[in-house]
This record gives C-alpha cells, structure tokens and sequence, in this order.
C-alpha cells in the first residue's frame, strides 16, 4: 500500500499544480503527468512497485480526478468488478492458458481499468485490444498500458461502427448503458429497436459478438435487468441465434450505491459447430465480498460448474 500511496501523491501533486498553473481540469493534469513519466521527464516510480501497484495508483489519480470533473461519460470500472472479470477468464481459459497467450479486446475501454486489471491478473499470457470514442479516456488508457508495461492496441473511434480489429478469443467489457443516438448506424443490428433509439448496451453485445471468434467468450457487467427491459425481446431473439448463455452472476446490492445501477456478470459463448450449448447455465450470487466463508463457497460452486462443463 506504502508504494501505491507515494505514487499516487506524486501523481496527484503534479496534476494539481497543472491544473492551478495552466487552467487545466484535474483529469488533464494527470494526463499531462502520465505523459511526462513516460517522456521521461519526471520520475514517480517506486523501487519494487509492481504492474498491479502503478495501475492501482494511475486508478485512484483518473477517480479522483473523475470525481472533481462532472462528464457521465468518464467512469471507471471498480478493481473488485474487474477482478472478478477475470477471474471467470482465467477459469475458461485455464487449458488454454497453460500452452498459449489468448487475444481480449474490451470495446468499451474507456481509461483501461477493466481490461488492464485482467491483463496484470493473467500476466503475460495475453495480448489486447481496446476502442474508446473520447479522446482524454482512450490517452489515459494508452499512457497506463505503456507504464504498465502491458501489450494493447488502442483505437479510438466509435466502436457500434466498423473496427479494425480481428476477432478474438475473449471480449471484456463493461457495457455503457443508455440510448445510441446515432440510428443510422443502429438499422444495420439485428438488436435495432423497431421504433425510436435502441439500447446502447444491446448494441454493444451484437458488435461484441462479431468481433468474437467462433466458440470464443464474452464477459460483460451488464444491468441486471438486461433480459427484462422493454427492448429485450430482440435480444433474446439475436442470443438464441448467435449465443450460448454461459453463466449470469448477480453481483452484491452493497456494491451500488443506487438500485438502478444494479450489475451482474453475463457470460456468453459465441455458436460453434466445434462446441455444444452448455449443459447447464451457472446462475449464482456473488455473496457479500466480507464473508470469507460465503466467498470461498461461491469460487467453489464456480469450480465445480466449470468442471462440469
């Protein structure tokens, strides 16, 4: 923690004097700072600190400065969301990842938190790729990767539009939820709404889907509600015919502060003639993160359904 602090302090003194001299909103002055680290021309490292611990630190400086700023669009994902992300990657993918790196790409990736938490956890043993339409959120996510020393590919564009990426093995994504205003763009989904604005959050499943190779995994933290919304119909529908529901995990109430910004992890696999529709669906709970014994039962039903498989 001690490492973690000093950097973050570092960080976030360099931000405040940025935003004092030049104007600057908070979240600029630590991207100017991340910049100036990596340029070399100012040093917040710590002897000893690791990957996790300069992601942490660069995390608490991008809330912090998030936070001061008022944009609905800049939010981050919490490290015990992305931990638990890719603790059910590193459960499918175990096999795998014992011979060979897999390919993640998180289309929403905002400032990296989600995608990079899971890369630190799976060290080494995956290349990435991310999309982010904001300018600032995609310029603090390359800056963390590089100082973080892990392998992204970053592009910034509207990701419901044509992507320059391959498909990959695993997407990770927290879903941005709300209306997609551009509705051209929307007519050309499967999970179009037949009037008005489609669902964000719908769309960014089917893209998902498309950019996931045949028999390849999806993880996403999705509203709760997903399957029970008044657009969910098409949803269901598009699922039946490209998806398989894996698991939906209910994640703990004590973890959101509203009731409507309730989550829970969905995991799909995308249709394969190589693979079968799962046997069962894994519904489960996340039980509150406090109870040691409740969580260790949790990761044991997880064990066995995915032993089951």
């Amino acid at each position: 923690m001690e490492k973690i602090e000093k950097l973050f302090a570092m960080l976030n003194e360099h931000a405040e004097k940025q935003e004092k001299e030049h104007n600057t909103t908070l979240l600029e002055g630590i991207m100017d700072g991340l910049e100036a680290w990596l340029d070399g021309e100012v040093d917040f490292s710590q002897q000893g600190a690791t990957k996790e611990d300069v992601r942490k630190a660069i995390q608490i400086a991008i809330l912090k400065g998030m936070r001061k700023g008022s944009q609905p669009n800049h939010q981050m994902t919490p490290d015990t969301l992305g931990l638990l992300v890719g603790y059910f990657v590193e459960q499918i993918f175990a096999e795998r990842l014992e011979k060979e790196k897999i390919s993640i790409m998180d289309p929403a990736v905002g400032t990296g938190n989600l995608l990079l938490t899971v890369m630190n956890l799976l060290d080494g043993k995956t290349v990435a790729s991310g999309v982010e339409v904001d300018e600032l959120l995609i310029r603090l996510a390359a800056a963390t990767a590089d100082l973080t020393e892990q392998p992204v590919s970053l592009f910034r564009q509207d990701a419901l539009q044509d992507l320059l990426v391959d498909p990959v093995d695993a997407i990770v994504c927290d879903l941005p939820v709300g209306y997609y205003p551009n509705e051209e763009v929307a007519l050309d989904y499967e999970v179009c709404a037949p009037e008005g604005m489609s669902y964000a959050h719908h769309l960014f499943i089917e893209q998902s889907v498309n950019y996931t190779k045949d028999g390849g995994y999806l993880f996403f933290l999705a509203p709760t509600h997903l399957f029970e919304s008044e657009q969910s119909k098409q949803l269901h529908k598009y699922i039946q015919k490209h998806a398989w529901i894996q698991a939906i995990i209910q994640l703990p109430d004590t973890m959101f502060a509203n009731k409507a910004h309730e989550k829970s992890i969905v995991i799909l696999q995308k249709q394969s003639e190589h693979f079968k529709a799962p046997k069962e669906v894994l519904l489960a709970k996340v039980p509150n993160m406090q109870n040691k014994q409740a969580l260790a039962m949790f990761f044991e039903k997880v064990k066995m359904w995915q032993e089951g498989k």
